[in-house]
């Protein structure tokens, strides 16, 4: 039903001059954001009037990503005579990424922008699971529309937003997924002269309290299975409440078990609220597919890094002990 498009299918299937509205997945990361709206710079410098919406606000950590661009995310802050004739999401890999918002947009999207191998078409897109972050296929796109002539250069601020998409889902460049084609594009935004040092610091070495505090509690929830390969730290929501976490004060949190040395695959299971969601993150630095564990619970992403969410009415014990078994079978 949906096609998958090449660069510059996509490039040439943009509109210029339309009331445009970007989606990303809820609970935006730097890559989402950072692509998003690179993107949104992009649109308005082809005539279009642009916003990004989403479930959920930007994260209080990266609102100086788009400082003076757009003072809110939230559906409700678009203004009320806003119709958008072209809908676009970014990073988002299927209906449910999209949440609450997606009924209101199903059936009008005109294009989708995605870097994840597994997920579920619901529009035409540009689809590469190779590519390291949304940031960088909108790199790409930025370079063809150039190319084109749709665009005479690149809109100042773009570049930076789509290195700090590249950096932050690829963990400073740390992350398996980060090929010689990611290095050459980051190297290629560099040029645009901003500084690449203080963002990645903003990105990666500024924490807040309540973030770090979250870190210590993690680690002393942290259980090993299989002589330490595996490691899941659990968050519930007695926990959360507790000690005042936020979902923005866990961001890290599955990056407490990575750490370690000798853990091959992380696990991070938080409880947002009473009722019986949890929120699962995985991540591999072995042959095992986390994306495929993640796919049996419902959710999906990369082989090295996914999620899904997980419901269930007998508590955080018994999420743990599903997550665990799924793992213990492939480990």
């Amino acid at each position: 039903m949906y096609q998958l498009l090449t660069l510059t299918e996509t490039a040439a299937r943009i509109c210029g001059d339309q009331p445009t509205l970007i989606l990303f997945h809820r609970h935006p990361d730097g890559d989402a954001i950072g692509a998003g709206f690179g993107l949104k710079l992009i649109l308005e410098a082809m005539g279009c009037t642009v916003y990004c919406v989403c479930e959920d606000e930007i994260p209080e950590r990266l609102r100086f990503l788009t400082e003076g661009l757009q003072d809110s995310i939230l559906k409700e802050s678009l203004p009320a005579d806003f119709v958008p004739t072209q809908i676009i999401s970014v990073d988002t890999a299927s209906p449910a990424q999209a949440g609450i918002l997606y009924p209101d947009y199903e059936g009008r999207f005109d294009l989708m922008i995605d870097h994840h191998a597994k997920g579920e078409m619901y529009a035409d897109g540009y689809i590469d699971g190779h590519a390291s972050s949304a940031g960088e296929l909108v790199y790409r796109l930025s370079r063809e529309l150039v190319k084109m002539g749709r665009i005479p250069a690149i809109p100042e601020g773009v570049d930076r937003l789509l290195y700090a998409a590249i950096s932050s889902d690829t963990g400073c460049f740390r992350y398996s997924n980060a090929s010689p084609e990611t290095h050459r594009a980051a190297a290629a935004l560099l040029e645009a002269g901003f500084d690449a040092a203080d963002l990645n610091h903003r990105l990666f070495g500024v924490k807040s309290y309540k973030l770090l505090q979250a870190e210590k509690v993690g680690f002393d929830r942290l259980k090993f299975y299989a002589d330490g390969r595996l490691g899941i730290v659990d968050m519930p929501y007695t926990v959360m409440e507790q000690y005042g976490f936020t979902d923005e004060h866990l961001g890290t949190l599955v990056d407490v078990a990575r750490g370690l040395q000798g853990v091959q695959v992380a696990v991070a299971i938080r409880q947002p609220k009473a009722e019986g969601v949890y929120r699962v993150s995985m991540r591999s630095s072995c042959e095992v597919d986390v994306a495929a564990i993640c796919a049996e619970f419902g959710g999906g992403g990369h082989i090295k890094a996914a999620g899904c969410t997980v419901t269930c009415d007998e508590g955080m014990d018994e999420v743990v002990e599903m997550i665990s078994r799924a793992l213990l079978a492939v480990l």
